[in-house]
């Protein structure tokens, strides 16, 4: 016949009394029960390390105390997220993709003719007001105008060939 642990007799004596414990502590029956099945589980795989002579139930309460703070102190750092909004604000899109889009966009750029290149590095790029432009390349507001609608159009038509 297979030798029992005294646990076996011993353990389920005391759950009632874990479980009371483990609600005091807690304040809410399931977050209870759960905390009880935790130190049941960690005293039944620690059980070789108790001593029979000694007094059990103060060890399973010690176990409780102690995955009570444990679990405490990953509630704290943990951020209830239900509808997945903040792990949504988390996301980041890879960056090689944005940093080849970005070769490609300076590519396109430097094969604009420089009359269309110059107002659209110093408006998109340098920050320019269309009068700033204007002046830096010494002609006209409408002048800047036209180079610029010009340049945005041959940019996209470069852009959406490359992709295509």
């Amino acid at each position: 016949m297979i030798e029992q642990h005294a646990f076996h007799a011993l353990l389920p004596q005391q759950v009632p009394i874990l479980r009371r414990r483990a609600l005091k502590l807690t304040a809410n029956e399931h977050r209870a029960e759960d905390l009880v099945q935790d130190t049941l589980l960690k005293a039944w795989t620690k059980r070789d390390s108790y001593r029979p002579n000694t007094n059990l139930r103060a060890w399973l309460f010690t176990i409780l105390r102690n995955t009570f703070f444990s679990d405490l102190r990953k509630l704290r750092r943990e951020v209830e997220d239900v509808d997945g909004a903040c792990a949504r604000t988390l996301f980041e899109e890879p960056c090689q993709h944005h940093a080849l889009a970005l070769k490609e966009l300076i590519s396109a750029i430097a094969n604009l003719p420089d009359a269309q290149r110059q107002p659209i590095v110093l408006m998109g790029a340098y920050g320019y007001s269309q009068l700033e432009a204007a002046n830096a390349c010494k002609c006209t507001v409408g002048t800047i105008k036209s180079r610029v609608s010009r340049g945005r159009s041959t940019l996209n038509h470069a852009l959406v060939y490359e992709l295509a």
